[in-house]
This record gives C-alpha cells, structure tokens and sequence, in this order.
C-alpha cells in the first residue's frame, strides 16, 4: 500500500455524502479474520477526512449496510479494513477484485488535524482508522495494542508514517505486556504533544482518555455503535455527550473525550 502526504483537514472541503459504485482494485487477508480491500472511489476518496467512514452495501439479502472506517487514501484509491463478524462482513470479505462496491460516504465528524505532534492510539480493529489519522497530521507517533502477535496489522505501514510505532499485546507475544494505555502514559512523559487521537473498545478510550487527561493533553476519540443508516435518521448509535444525546454516525464518530458521559 502505498503512502502519501495527506493534506491537513483545514484544507478539505467537507462535502455531502454520495453514493459511488467502486471497482476493488486489492483485497488481502491480513489476518486470519481481518482483511484489507482498496477501491476505485474517485471524488469520495479525494475529500473523505481522517476519521470519517464508509457505508458498503453487502448483498441484495442484507437491507442494512455495513459501516467501516476508513484506513487510508491514496489519491483517488480509498482503502477499508475489516474484521469477518457476521453476514455482511463474510459477504464482503468474499468479493474479487475487478468487482463493484455500492458506497455511501464520506460519513461523519473526523479528526481535526492541529499543529504539532499527535500520538494516534489504536486497539485491535481500531487501529486501521489511525493509520490515515497519523498520515494526516505534521507529525505523529503511534500506540497501538493487539490481542497476540497473530492478530497485529498495519505495522509497516504506521512505521512509514510515524516518528515511532510502540506495541502492546495481551499475551506479550509482540511488543510489550500489557494494555495499550500504559504505552500512552510512558509516551506522554517522555514527550510533548499537541493531541491524542485514539480509536478502539470503549473501554480502552476511557482509560486513554484519563492518562490524556492525567497529563494534561486534549484527547479526541472516535465511538464505536452499532449502525443503522449511517446518516442520522435512525436512533440505533445515539450516545450521550455533554448531558446529550448525539449520533455517532452524524456527530461523531469523533468527539472530545472531555465531553463524552462515560
């Protein structure tokens, strides 16, 4: 996969939403149950924002679409990476390339992108949106936690981006022991930053959030919630934010921790 300067978010036109048909130009298996498809997504990728998603119609069957981050952009190449969970998913997973996807995005709020350096935080299947995140930032380091060495992705990608990449997993097998935050915590005393943008289990962004918060650096995550229309006209992903109710798929999926009801 290919690496590029990304623009800043400042310089991005928010557009609406649109409905392309994109021919898959890859698809790999990174894992046994993770897989990575890059599209032809013309106009949808050259204005999709660090932190945004997609919403891929998988099958005539399924009348829900599935939502996925978006992992990266190279000019008018859009890539997604998943994990096989259910039908859709498995449906997916078994397109070839050459094949049309029936997208609907750029979806939601993504990361601003400020000056300075960022350190992006991913978990498991939330690390692929972090990988265009750290692409889209003057700088960044990254921290990144994986179950095992068997379900670690995107390393020699975040590498070629990323001042310094440090690794967790749970059962020590790659990087060190341990839980992701702990990297975060070792991270923000040793430097500086302007951000934390992190991406993963709820659970994993409280704990990110109060080491952010511990050191006094402003943390922006982005919520994972079961979707339905992606668009705000449904009630499936709604949050509380601030006292309020929000849509993850309208409002988010990226919000100031500092302002999430956790």
């Amino acid at each position: 996969m290919s690496l590029l300067p990304c623009m800043t978010q400042k310089e991005k036109v928010i557009p609406m939403p649109m409905t392309s048909n994109c021919p898959i130009t890859d698809l790999q298996w990174l894992t046994s149950d993770v897989v990575s498809i890059t599209m032809e997504a013309g106009e949808l990728a050259e204005t999709a924002k660090a932190g945004q998603f997609v919403n891929i119609k998988c099958g005539e069957g399924l009348l829900l679409r599935r939502p996925i981050s978006i992992c990266d952009v190279n000019g008018s190449l859009l890539t997604v990476v998943f994990q096989v969970k259910g039908e859709g998913t498995t449906w997916l997973s078994q397109c070839q390339v050459g094949e049309e996807l029936d997208v609907l995005g750029p979806l939601g709020h993504g990361y601003d992108i400020p000056e300075g350096k960022v350190l992006v935080v991913g978990g498991g299947i939330g690390v692929p949106p972090m990988l265009y995140a750290a692409k889209c930032c003057h700088e960044a380091d990254a921290c990144v936690g994986f179950r095992s060495q068997a379900n670690a992705i995107l390393l020699d990608e975040l590498n070629a981006v990323c001042g310094k990449v440090l690794v967790t997993s749970d059962d020590g097998s790659i990087g060190e022991h341990g839980f992701v935050n702990a990297l975060v915590k070792k991270a923000l005393a040793e430097e500086r930053y302007t951000a934390v943008f992190a991406c993963g289990p709820k659970v994993m962004l409280k704990t990110v959030y109060d080491v952010a918060k511990e050191a006094d650096v402003p943390c922006f995550v982005s919520m994972e919630e079961r979707m339905g229309c992606g668009i705000g006209a449904c009630l499936v992903c709604a949050c509380s934010v601030g006292g309020h109710h929000k849509h993850v798929c309208k409002d988010g999926p990226v919000f100031n921790a500092q302002e999430v009801d956790w």
